[in-house]
Order: C-alpha cells, then sequence, then structure tokens
C-alpha cells in the first residue's frame, strides 16, 4: 500500500548518472523551493516503463510551468539507468534505489515480479515544498500507466 496523502514524505538520497558524472539526488534539495513529482517504475529496458519516461520527458515543460521537478525512481543500476536513458533521449532525473529502502519506505516494493526478484511497483507521488505527500497513487498492474492529468491537477493547486 502506498503512503497516504498527508503523510510526510520519506527523504532520500539516491544515486544518479550522468554525463557530468555520479549526484546524488535527494528529496529534501526541493523543499522549500519547488514540489516534486516522484514516479517509480519497475526496470528501465522495459517497454511501459521505456514510453511512460519518453513521455513524461516529452512534456518536462508542463511539469516545470507547475513549478515542478521530475524524479524518477527505480530498482536499477545508475549506469543502467544511465544507458537507458541515452538510447531513449529520457530528459528527466533517474535516481537508483538499488537497496530497494526508497521503494520500500513509499510502501510501493513489489516482492517477487514476474520471477525477477523484487522491485517497484509503478507508483506516482506529488509531494509539496513543505515535504508532504499531496498525490499517491499506486497502479493496479505495473503495465497501467499513473494518472498524469490528476497528478497535473494536484500541481495546478499548489504551485
Amino acid at each position: 500500500m502506498p503512503i497516504a496523502v498527508g503523510t510526510k514524505a520519506p527523504d532520500f538520497t539516491l544515486k544518479s548518472k550522468n554525463a557530468s558524472g555520479v549526484n546524488d539526488v535527494k528529496l529534501s534539495a526541493n523543499f522549500g523551493k519547488k514540489n516534486t513529482v516522484i514516479l517509480f517504475f519497475p526496470l528501465a529496458f522495459t517497454g511501459v516503463c521505456t514510453t511512460e519516461m519518453c513521455d513524461i520527458t516529452a512534456g518536462l515543460a508542463a511539469y516545470s510551468g507547475l513549478n515542478a521537478d521530475v524524479i524518477a525512481i527505480s530498482v536499477d543500476s545508475p549506469f543502467a539507468q544511465e544507458a537507458w536513458a541515452n538510447q531513449h533521449k529520457i530528459g528527466i532525473t533517474i535516481a537508483s534505489d538499488l537497496n530497494k529502502k526508497t521503494a520500500a519506505d513509499y510502501g510501493v516494493l513489489l516482492p517477487d515480479l514476474a520471477g525477477f526478484g523484487a522491485v517497484s511497483a509503478r507508483a506516482a507521488f506529488v509531494v509539496d515544498k513543505a515535504g508532504v505527500v499531496q498525490y499517491s497513487e499506486q497502479t493496479t498492474t505495473v503495465k497501467d500507466l499513473p494518472n498524469f492529468a490528476a497528478v497535473k491537477e494536484v500541481l495546478a493547486k499548489l504551485k
């Protein structure tokens, strides 16, 4: 069960890899400045995850216009995430939850996905500038996408 709206969002510091090197991605870096959309996805290099992240990249300006950063999180290594992002021109921040702690903290860790072991479910959260969860959704199946219209609606109210 994903954490509920009104809950203080668990802070995290995760690794991200891009052309400039390995960087820390910390949720609380946005506190007091921007809202944050957190997107959990099961695995890089899979069809639905690629479609989701490419669509979000194409619409990134809409999130920026709503004063929001987007952070995508999976259990893949930051090196696999970077290769995937480069291959598909994914332009959002992707962070590695290799130890699966952040997915567990948000209540979206699946114990086993089709024999691949524990991965994060597909989920979306909106965390406001104060660090409080304002939107929480785990999709029914990993093949379903979050309700991005609802995410944007919540962000529009927070601006």
